[in-house]
């Protein structure tokens, strides 16, 4: 088909391809799905609007729960072991591939398309590389120096991956909660077995309630086991206080207050304008480390102070 017999008339076809199996702008290729990293992705849906774009995403089964429903998302496309051959059958104005695993670029690059942004393969390093805009996304997870020490947010990156400027623009979350608040404090105190170190320690946890619940109705986390019953627990919450993980994006994809702890990963990725955040009050050069170990006698985390986090939700929830 030449360029200039595209119809003018129909929307344009958009395929957005993360199922969160390497993290976007970390150099993980574990294959562990990080759902966490699709959430945040959505922030991209606001450049294709139903009226004007079909958008298909290319899903793994775990992240099903969390794009189901989403008014931005024609066609919710499920990885299995024919996928790639129905692809390759079809055609899109925009092919967008957020992962850098090289068999998939591979399938992406082949898919008929008249743009693409994101990551591609090299055909002699059987590697990723970039596509234009992509550049510097690629160096930072290339480069732990370069990604410790940005500043922009993530969604910042992927706006610029495109070409566009982002302007804080909002997760799109597919479910859509029906709970009623019910709690003052939602304690998302559990973390995933990708990044153990990010999490809080349960001791510091269990101060927490015990100084805030003679004021506060305050709830443990729930739903770890079924991602919409955590959306509706999330939702049932006035503010979350929370580790680094996935109940972070589905708090601030839900509008929420969110006290966020940081330590090891870098604070500055995740911006939203309710969303505070607190790190150790350390000059350790290795902080953010984003690593899975500790090579301190005490983790970072274990230095962010109770009283601090309580005074930081006493100060929105009282305003």
């Amino acid at each position: 088909m030449q360029a200039e017999s595209r119809p003018r008339s129909r929307r344009e076809r958009v395929l957005i391809i993360k199922p969160g199996y390497s993290e976007t702008l970390d150099p993980d290729n574990s294959g562990v799905v990080s759902l966490g990293d699709i959430l945040r992705t959505t922030v991209i849906l606001h450049l294709f609007p139903p009226e004007t774009h079909e958008v298909t995403w290319l899903a793994d089964q775990k992240g099903v729960p969390l794009l189901k429903g989403n008014p931005y998302i024609d066609r919710l496309l499920v990885i299995n072991p024919f996928t790639p051959h129905l692809l390759l059958s079809e055609w899109f104005d925009v092919v967008i591939n957020f992962e850098k695993e090289p068999g998939i670029c591979a399938v992406s690059d082949r898919i008929p398309a008249w743009r693409r942004f994101g990551f591609r393969l090299d055909p002699q390093t059987h590697t990723a590389v970039a596509y234009d805009h992509s550049d510097e996304a690629l160096h930072i997870t290339r480069n732990p120096t370069a990604k410790r020490s940005k500043e922009k947010s993530w969604s910042t990156i992927l706006y610029e991956m495109l070409g566009h400027r982002y302007a804080e623009q909002p997760y799109v979350l597919g479910h859509q909660p029906i709970s009623p608040v019910r709690y003052d404090v939602g304690l998302n105190h559990l973390i995933g077995k990708k990044f153990p170190l990010k999490r809080w320690p349960e001791d510091d946890w269990k101060r927490l309630y015990e100084e805030l619940s003679p004021e506060f109705s305050v709830c443990w986390q729930q739903g770890e086991n079924d991602i919409e019953d955590y959306i509706e627990w999330i939702a049932s919450c006035r503010m979350l206080v929370t580790n680094d993980s996935l109940g972070l994006h589905i708090a601030l994809a839900l509008g929420k207050p969110v006290v966020a702890l940081f330590g090891p990963t870098i604070a500055s990725e995740v911006y939203a304008p309710q969303l505070v955040r607190i790190t150790p009050p350390l000059e350790w050069e290795c902080i953010p480390c984003i690593e899975n170990t500790c090579a301190q006698p005490t983790t970072c985390m274990s230095h962010i102070e109770v009283g601090q986090v309580a005074k930081t939700v006493r100060r929105i929830l009282n305003i």
